[in-house]
């Protein structure tokens, strides 16, 4: 089959092309932005990019053309995959179809925390021998790839026992729309024997207008899990207790319980040094170098999952003492030199006001308080951008000592939002404004965390190489 993926260079249809190639699949896809690394990645795999979305892509006369859901009603090549009546579909439905059918789907829920888990639980399944597929919305550092389709063995015509587990897929599920003709979350596509609900807060307020409404899509995935499947599911959040409420069909494993309550996955420790318990019955113990409560509940969450599909928790913990986490979570980019000598630079992907609290809270557990930690950030999601969560961004920067703000076209006014933390917050209108700033405020021995879910104008080379020459 010949696809031609439009969108190609998003995290998930980059992935899904990946797979499409590895299956056999003849791949050509166009993008707005056709750049690395992604576009590196896929031109080593084969794959012929084309920029922009014009309409003469049309005479490649795919077998079928895939939408990702960044292509809108006007865009030159959509109009004319409708107006011949060529062959479309949607990303995930794509997916299900060529992909997931027939395989132990795993799949990887919540608004935090989704590709850390996902990475995880296909690392955990990796090291029990399992061959997981997998589609992670970043790059594993275990495997070096963000997508691959692993082991496909026949499952046996009968209900497969979660014991069996013979093919294995692990997916980021994420709840975001599907395509501008199916408005529906991703993650109703993949039917999930085993789904992970990490958690749930409004997010995305661009398509979604209250948390109720995301509420109801998570309802929509566990209606597709099957009684012999299992939810995996945050005994803390509120909001998954109602999701749950609404309809249970299949069995629940809950974790980040008290440890009186019988059955639930629970932590006994510190994040980096903490025994994995069930009730009173220690499971396992997990040693390693993640940071925060936050990766501590991902871990129980990939734990979860991964009993179901027949990995033993004494071989799951085993597992995470090895994982390397993923790119861009809390990723040291490197430790200055010359005029401004010793301050750590780091790179995370943070972008909800939750996410960034949790990020800074794990790295001030680990620093002390006595560490001088800058906070840098960029309001760049959908959701930031239209200003949704302005009020909780001096709550989610209070582990910091001073915090820097990009001012964008956003709308709204981040002075106003961060003039709660008075002199401590700083906002710039351009990257060379914030780095300038920073580095007048920089000291040896200080720790600058950057925080974006896009490259925040190559802000992290340009502060070291800032710091080094000292300017002022």
């Amino acid at each position: 089959m010949h696809i031609h993926i439009l969108g190609i260079c998003g995290t998930f249809m980059g992935g899904l092309a990946a797979l499409a190639r590895e299956a056999g699949h003849r791949v050509t896809g166009c993008d707005a932005g056709v750049y690395p690394p992604m576009s590196d990645q896929l031109r080593a795999l084969g794959i012929d990019l084309v920029e922009g979305f014009g309409a003469e892509q049309l005479a490649f006369k795919p077998d079928q053309f895939v939408v990702g859901n960044v292509v809108t009603r006007g865009s030159p090549l959509m109009e004319a995959v409708l107006d011949a009546g060529a062959a479309y579909t949607s990303g995930p439905q794509w997916l299900a179809e060529h992909v997931l059918q027939g395989r132990h789907v795993l799949a990887v829920a919540g608004t935090h925390g989704k590709t850390t888990t996902t990475a995880m639980l296909s690392w955990m399944l990796e090291c029990a021998g399992l061959q997981p597929g997998f589609l992670v919305g970043g790059v594993p550092l275990n495997f070096g790839v963000s997508a691959r389709l692993g082991r496909v063995v026949t499952a046996p015509s009968s209900a497969a026992a979660p014991s069996s587990c013979p093919s294995p897929f692990v997916i980021e599920a994420d709840e975001y729309d599907t395509a501008l003709f199916d408005k529906r979350s991703k993650f109703v596509h993949y039917r999930p024997r085993t789904a992970v609900l990490n958690n749930l807060e409004l997010d995305h307020a661009d398509i979604f207008p209250d948390l109720a409404a995301i509420e109801t899509q998570f309802h929509h995935l566990v209606r597709t899990v099957p009684a012999s499947g299992r939810l995996i599911v945050n005994a803390r959040d509120e909001a998954l207790q109602r999701v749950l409420a609404r309809g249970c069909w299949s069995e629940v494993q809950r974790f980040g319980t008290r440890r009186e309550e019988p059955g639930g996955l629970c932590a006994r420790g510190e994040p980096g040094d903490f025994d994995v318990l069930r009730g009173s019955l220690k499971l396992g113990h997990v040693q390693w170098p993640l940071l925060g409560e936050h990766n501590q509940m991902n871990a129980l969450a990939a734990l979860g999952a991964a009993e179901h599909a027949g990995v033993a928790p004494e071989v799951a913990c085993a597992a995470l003492a090895n994982f390397q986490n993923v790119r861009r979570r809390l990723e040291l980019r490197g430790i200055s030199t010359g005029a401004v000598a010793g301050v750590a630079v780091y790179d995370d992907f943070a972008h909800h006001p939750t996410a960034m609290r949790t990020t800074l809270a794990g790295l001030r557990r680990k620093l002390g308080l006595q560490a001088r930690i800058l906070a840098v950030f960029e309001p760049r999601s959908n959701t930031m951008k239209l200003g949704t969560m302005k009020a909780q961004l001096p709550w989610s920067l209070e582990d910091a000592d001073l915090s820097f703000c990009l001012q964008g076209h956003y709308g709204w006014s981040a002075r106003e939002a961060l003039a709660p933390l008075g002199n401590s917050a700083v906002v710039a209108d351009s990257v060379d404004a914030l780095v300038a700033a920073i580095v007048t405020a920089a000291r040896p021995g200080d720790h600058v965390l950057c925080m974006s879910n896009g490259g925040f104008g190559g802000i992290h080379d340009r502060l070291l190489a800032a710091l080094k020459a000292g300017a002022r």
